[in-house]
């Protein structure tokens, strides 16, 4: 026989308190811990952040996620390999969990996205040959020939830079623009040109596989810039997210990520435990 209506309301109501609030709204780290898989979104093409060696996906990231994982037992990590292109619409169409790669801080990306802690310091600096004592700091490329990618954001900040010195009365001899920046560093050790602009791990990784060759020139320019990690900016998402920054937080206070930094970079580089408003 059916049930009056407010009968049939009440006993829906009992039913859905025996579950319990995390069964009847599970978030997606009681979903992840359920699977047993958590399943992220990642750009193996980003030495020495993410690449692959001997057939296995190694770098700075696999090795702060192998400690994340910690925080997960019984949870199996599980990556999928993709082009840039397809990340972040793939994190939004919820073909995975979470993106584990090198995701630039921007106001665009933080307003879509949960941006996680820092990982890594994007903001730009400067390399130059080993024992130029000519350039100590940024402005010091004045009067010099400076290199940068074409098209990247790289080179938009070095013409900032060459347009303020220019202002100053005192700018750069000239900039040349490399379709990668391999070609910048293959000038630059061949003393074509004084000087590369690229993002400060960037810089430490050309310096930490050319030691005797390249240097990297401190402090950095521009606007503080940060890589981060990113998570879907739901509500189901927010348990993963915060366990993953939490995780990342130890990481940084405990002093494991310097650690790592100097295993990949060949330097620490100083991260805030929060992430800063993007200036851009």
């Amino acid at each position: 026989m059916r049930l009056p209506r407010l009968r049939h309301a009440a006993l829906f109501s009992v039913a859905i308190a025996l579950l319990g609030p995390s069964q009847a709204s599970a978030g997606l780290l009681d979903e992840v811990k359920a699977k047993g898989v958590l399943t992220v979104g990642t750009e193996a093409r980003f030495p020495p952040f993410e690449f692959v060696e001997n057939g296995e996906i190694v770098g700075y990231s696999a090795d702060i996620m192998r400690e994340v994982m910690a925080a997960l037992p019984g949870v199996r990590f599980e990556r999928l390999d993709l082009p840039w292109q397809g990340i972040l619409p793939g994190l939004a169409a919820g073909r995975f969990d979470y993106v584990v790669t090198s995701v630039t801080a921007t106001r665009e990306r933080a307003a879509a996205y949960h941006l996680s802690v820092p990982v890594a310091d994007a903001t730009m600096a400067i390399l130059k040959r080993k024992g130029d004592s000519e350039i100590a700091k940024p402005e010091d490329i004045a009067g010099k020939p400076v290199g940068s990618q074409a098209g990247s954001a790289q080179l938009a900040a070095l013409q900032t830079l060459a347009g303020e010195l220019e202002k100053a009365g005192t700018p750069v001899s000239g900039v040349t623009t490399y379709v990668d920046f391999s070609e910048a560093y293959a000038d630059l050790a061949a003393g074509r040109i004084r000087a590369v602009v690229n993002s400060l791990p960037s810089l430490l990784e050309a310096a930490r596989q050319r030691p005797d060759v390249f240097e990297v020139v401190q402090p950095t320019f521009g606007p503080k810039t940060y890589f981060t990690w990113a998570g879907r900016n739901d509500a189901e998402s927010a348990d993963l997210n915060a366990l993953v920054d939490a995780e990342l937080v130890k990481l940084n206070q405990s002093g494991k990520l310097r650690e790592l930094q100097k295993k990949w970079f060949g330097a620490a580089m100083d991260l805030p435990t929060s992430l800063p408003e993007p200036a851009s």
